[in-house]
This record gives C-alpha cells, structure tokens and sequence, in this order.
C-alpha cells in the first residue's frame, strides 16, 4: 500500500468531542469516521485490523465445533414475540414498520433467530449437541452512546449459540467456549482480560460471564478479591456484610419534624447509617403495585439483582399521587394493609435496636428488632457492594473496585428461548423435550478500541502484530536524493513478494510528518531509507513500541524484519 492513496487523513490536535484514548486515536489515526451518534463508518486501517480479529475468532470458533451461519439484521415482530421479548425489551429495540404496513425489527442480538433457523431441522437427538455462529451487523439503540467504538448504537458482533440435550453437555461445552474465549484475547494482544460473573440481564438464564479488560476507561465496575482471586461485576457482586453488635431495647416513637434522608438521621441521632432500615420504593414493569425496598441505612440497592427477583424492569417510583405511603417515613410495621409487595434486604437479617420509619408523618421508631417487631419469610440479596467490604468467597480478603472493558460475554441459557419457541427434539426414549441453549459473544469494534486502551503510547495505538493494519511500514526520508527511492521500491516489492503486509511513505514529506503518521498507524515494524544511512550501507530498523532501534546492513534488512516479525 501507498501511504500517498491511503483513503483518510491523520491529525495532530486532539478532537473535541473524544476523551477515551481509544476515540481520540481512532479518529486521529484515520481509522473511523462518525455517520452519526453511536454510528461510525470504518476506514481501511481500521477494517484490516477488524478482518483479521473476525478471522481469529472464527479459528477459535471452528476449532470448538463452530458453523458459520449467517442471520438476518431485519426480523419480523412474530419472532420476538414467541420469546415474549417484543413487549419486554423497551426503547433500545428499534421497531419499524415496512412498506406492507408490517411491523419489523432492527436485531439487537438473534437468539430468536437462532432457533427459528434450527427448530426444524435438530429434532432427534443425533443431531446434538451442535453451536452455530455468525459475525454479523446489529443495532441497539443505545440513550448515551459514548467512547468512540466503546459503546456504540450500531456495531458488528460475533454471537454463538448452542444446543444441548442436558444441563451437564453444556456446561461441558461452556468450558470450552470460556478457554476459546481466553485464546482469542490472547491472540488479539489483550491477554490480561479476565472472566467475571456477571448478570443475565435480558438474555435470561442462570449462569453468565463477562471477559473484562480492567482499565481505567471502563464503564463497568468490578468487584475483585486480590486475597483469594474473586471477579464479579457489580451487579452480581455479593459482600459478606457485617452486621451490627448491638442488644435488643425496648420500642418506642420518636418525633423527627422533617427529617427524612439517612445522613439527616444519621446526624439527629448521633448513630451510623448502618443502624438504619431505609427504604427504597420502585415501580414495576406490568404490575399496579408499588414494591418496597428495605435495606440498611449505610448500603444502596442493586437494581440489576432486584431486577431478576421480580422478574421484571424495574424504575423508582417518582410519581407519589394516590400511592398509600407516607413518603420519607416508611417502615417495615404497620403495612399489612396496604397493597404492595416488600422485599428484606439480607443485610436486614438478625439485626437488633435498629431505627425505621413509623409510617407517620414526622415519626421514626427506636429500637426496632427483626426478629421480634416483624415476621420476614425470606431475605435477599439486592444490596450493592462496596469497596472495602469483606470478601464473601475467601471471608478474609477485602473487595476493591476497579473499572473495565467488556469485551465479551457467554451465558448458561436452559430453555428460555426454546421451550417459548416450541422448539422439540425426540429423545432416545422417545419422549419430546426443549433443547438446552447457550449464547456467546465478542463485540468486534469495541475489541478494537480496547486492544488500542491496552497498548499505546502519547503517540499513538501500538498493534499487536497478529491484527495490525500492516506488519511493515517503509518510511523514505530524502526520496529527492540519487538511490533513495529506488532502493525503498526495491524493498517494498521483495517484502511484498514474500507475503508480508506493507505500507511505503511515498508522499516525500519531512521526517516528523512521516513518524507522526507512522505512530498513528502503530504498525509492528518500522523501516527508515534515508540519504545519508544508504551512503554507509545502513538502514534503520525499529519496532513501535520503541523498544528496539539499529542499524543494520542494508543486505541483511529482510534478514532482521523476518527476526522482528518472529
């Protein structure tokens, strides 16, 4: 490749609207350029680089068994609604209608569409267990895109799925889609990425794990135990919590006239927010009746964990009009005949001589004890995790949050999809059965952005040389000069002839141009031809990362990128 007809400009200033390194590269280095919020067009840099991730992952998804197929982005409404995802899903799925006045849908993810393509076909048990997988485009409509290819609205994704006849085959096969998982990030550069667990979210199931890069331009945060190795995103996240050292004392009301936050209470009563019950009060998606909250006065609840309890979404409830509570001095007595649903927080759980609302205007109740002033059936877990609580996995270590990049994710689906899709297959005993799913995925532009977040410099990206742009990149200082350019030419070919990727600087511009441009591509090798080393039999060799530097002789130069490139 010409540098001088390379489609895309690079830039010196740092544009306006980026603030990850990721974005500011990836616009600077000529790789993207935006269409619109969260949707970007992939110049030739960046689309090599994209190919040769897309075919790595397809190696790795092979090598497991894999087969490509490839589904469609536009679905009918019908499909999502035999998975009852059509109502439950909100704004992010983009609905439309076609010119018959049909109502469609833009995908988002395409497990609906996964079954449609093998319901009919897998209806013995022979036929199992088997994954199919596709590297396609999707859209989400995402309210705040932000980070370049970070968190997109329209982006191309690798999603598996696959199909098992037992809980204990896909486990089995989850396995190894985990280790494939840990090769591809190897491969691409990132091999520091970790697996946590993670929530299920809308996809459903029971088990799910996330493949995090931890750095500081992440946007999710994790929960990690340096004691005992723990990973777990903050949604699912559980701390081993512990509880107050206190006796039990008598019950009594105390006047509190317009005090209603924790830390006002707090102060009022000379105690910490741990010795309170607060309240939280939500709205929940397909039903008229408001959920409370109970949770500890020093803990916030984790709506994604409160979230797969009611088995629904979940907001808070902003509108009071006509709700039968007394807002700010809400507490657990007294409500048996209001009609809501409540949910205990197990940070609740055997605590004694707590302070809670009276459920009157102006009053909160002393000395309040779980165990004699209620009766709670069960507790649950909806709290969130804070750093410095103590681990729940290894009891000794101490639980520090970091930030992340997902750059992947898999899920234990069970029959979710297939059992509301009416998707059967025959067993060996001739009984009809729901095939058991899993789904697994790599989001290809944002790995991209998160090689570049893991390797680069105050210059630029600095590609691994399994997915960069190019492996050489020919700088030709002084190509005015007698022999300069011949011999760059002369290179170019012979490293092409060889099956390398290379890049020559034709444009004759200084020296600073050529390695400002070089950096922003962040290609492996660099090759400096210039008037004064070829007097002297020289050319300058150097890595990206700056590491190696020389001078060699210009018989050897093949000799030495082959040593570099190995």
């Amino acid at each position: 490749m010409r540098l001088s007809r390379l489609l895309g400009e690079r830039y010196k200033e740092k544009p306006a609207e980026a603030s990850l390194i990721s974005h500011i590269f990836l616009l600077r280095g000529g790789y993207v350029k935006q269409v619109s919020n969260g949707i970007y067009s992939l110049l030739p840099p960046a689309k090599r680089i994209v190919s040769k991730i897309e075919q790595i992952i397809r190696e790795e998804m092979d090598s497991i068994g894999g087969q490509e197929v490839l589904l469609p982005v536009v679905m009918p409404k019908e499909l999502w609604e035999e998975s009852g995802r059509y109502k439950a899903i909100g704004a992010e799925l983009a609905r439309f209608k076609d010119r018959n006045d049909h109502d469609m849908l833009l995908g988002m993810t395409h497990e609906e569409a996964a079954v449609h393509l093998v319901r009919n076909d897998a209806v013995s048990y022979s036929k199992y267990p088997f994954m199919i997988y596709q590297i396609q485009t999707k859209f989400r409509d995402e309210p705040r895109p932000r980070g370049g290819l970070i968190r997109v609205r329209e982006f191309t994704m690798k999603d598996a799925y696959s199909f098992h006849t037992s809980q204990e085959d896909l486990e089995k096969f989850y396995q190894e889609c985990f280790e494939a998982y840990h090769r591809i990030f190897r491969r691409v550069g990132i091999p520091e990425v970790v697996a946590v667990g993670s929530d299920t979210g809308m996809m459903g199931g029971n088990v799910a794990h996330e493949f995090m890069l931890l750095c500081e331009a992440g946007e999710d945060t994790i929960a990690v135990c340096k004691q005992c190795g723990y990973k777990a995103n903050l949604e699912v996240a559980r701390a081993n919590i512990k509880h107050n050292d206190c006796s039990e004392n008598i019950l009594k009301e105390v006047h509190t006239p317009d005090i209603t936050t924790i830390d006002d209470l707090a102060s009022f009563f000379g105690l910490p927010a741990g010795r309170f019950v607060k309240s939280a009060v939500f709205a929940v998606q397909n039903s008229s009746k408001p959920l409370v909250v109970f949770i500890r006065g020093d803990l916030e609840v984790n709506e994604a964990k409160l979230r797969k309890i009611v088995g629904a979404n979940v907001f808070p409830l902003t509108e009071h009009k006509d709700v039968p509570l007394c807002f700010g001095f809400i507490g657990p007595m007294g409500l048996d005949e209001v009609e809501l649903d409540i949910i205990f927080d197990r940070s609740l759980e055997g605590e004694l001589n707590l302070i809670c609302g009276a459920n009157k205007k102006d009053y909160h109740m002393k000395g309040f004890s779980m165990k004699r002033d209620i009766k709670v059936d069960k507790y649950y877990d909806v709290s969130k995790i804070n750093s410095g609580d103590r681990c729940l996995n290894c009891n000794s270590g101490v639980i520090e949050l970091v930030r992340g990049i997902e750059v992947g994710n898999i899920f234990q689906l069970g029959t979710k999809y297939t059992a509301s899709m009416n998707m059967e297959y025959t067993d060996v005993d001739g009984q009809r059965k729901n095939p058991i799913m899993g789904c697994y995925g790599i989001g290809v532009g944002r790995l991209m952005a998160a090689v570049i977040e893991a390797r680069h410099d105050d210059y630029g990206p600095i590609w691994p040389v399994s997915i960069a742009p190019w492996h050489i990149h020919i700088c030709v200082l002084n190509s005015n000069k007698e022999g300069v350019n011949e011999f760059a030419f002369e290179l170019y070919e012979k490293l092409r002839q060889q099956k390398y990727e290379v890049i020559i600087d034709d444009r004759g511009l200084n020296a600073g141009v050529q390695f400002a441009d070089a950096d922003l591509l962040g290609i492996p090798v660099r090759v400096i031809v210039s008037a004064k080393n070829l007097e002297a039999n020289k050319i300058e060799i150097c890595t990206r990362d700056k590491k190696i530097k020389k001078l060699v002789d210009k018989d050897d130069i093949i000799k030495e990128i082959q040593s570099l490139l190995t």
